[in-house]
């Protein structure tokens, strides 16, 4: 999978679920820069001393896989971890929507911010009409952290299939990852058909892994829009603390 990937103009390869091996370091320093999403202070520490260029400290907020710890004390926390080993630059993730959200990770100490949901509800996102719907007709306690997609905690947009699988006292639990995924995804993939052919009970079932930050989706826009609010969220949310010094 690495040298299928790297025989593309990559800019940047990314490993989660552990320390990459060292091939993929290596291969990473050869082609352009090894990045690593962790999920906890004594995860970028691993991962740091692996030799990553680029750590990104993921709250439990984001979509997907992710661990527990909340973006605003895992970003301080792995910057505080790693200050006396080597300077890597950290990237805050899990649960950013927006500019001024950006903006307050960088004021902890982030060198920037690595998104996902954000995009999903945009018009260039792989995911569905249906399911860009439901983002919108969400709540932040609607990403859930289940194992019922991949056999590991991911968070996801609740669903009966979640409910059922995590809840129900029928349910026979979640099998370990990969053997989860040989269970959801073709069923996933058949619900996702049939909603869009029309039948409702379909349209319930309807999930897809989903920040937090899904509370926070009012509409669909274009990836470009998306852009251009960051950067306007941001400029505002930086002259609000200008004139917090500016007070004083």
């Amino acid at each position: 999978m690495l040298e299928a990937a790297f025989e593309h103009p990559i800019k940047l390869i990314a490993n989660a679920l552990g320390v990459p091996p060292p091939a993929m370091i290596e291969m990473g320093k050869k082609h352009g820069v090894p990045a690593a999403l962790v999920g906890a202070k004594e995860h970028a520490i691993r991962q740091v001393n692996a030799g990553v260029d680029i750590l990104v400290a993921q709250g439990t907020e984001a979509g997907g896989h992710c661990g527990e710890v909340a973006t605003m004390v895992l970003v301080p926390e792995a910057l505080a971890a790693i200050k006396n080993i080597r300077d890597v630059p950290v990237l805050a993730a899990g649960g950013i929507m927006n500019g001024s959200q950006m903006a307050a990770c960088m004021a902890m100490g982030a060198a920037g911010v690595w998104t996902g949901s954000v995009w999903l509800a945009t018009t260039e996102s792989e995911t569905s009409e249906i399911f860009r719907q439901k983002m919108i007709e969400a709540s932040s306690r609607d990403a859930v952290r289940v194992r019922s997609r991949t056999g590991k905690p991911a968070r996801q947009l609740r669903s009966p299939w979640t409910e059922s699988w995590e809840r129900s006292p029928e349910s026979p639990g979640a099998l370990p990852m990969p053997l989860m995924s040989l269970v959801s995804e073709n069923a996933l993939r058949s619900v996702e058909r049939a909603a869009a052919g029309g039948n409702d009970k379909a349209r319930d079932l309807v999930t897809y892994f989903v920040g937090q930050g899904v509370g926070l989706v009012e509409n669909v826009r274009s990836a470009t829009g998306v852009v251009q609010d960051f950067k306007s969220e941001f400029l505002e949310a930086v002259e609000r603390m200008n004139a917090l010094l500016d007070d004083e």
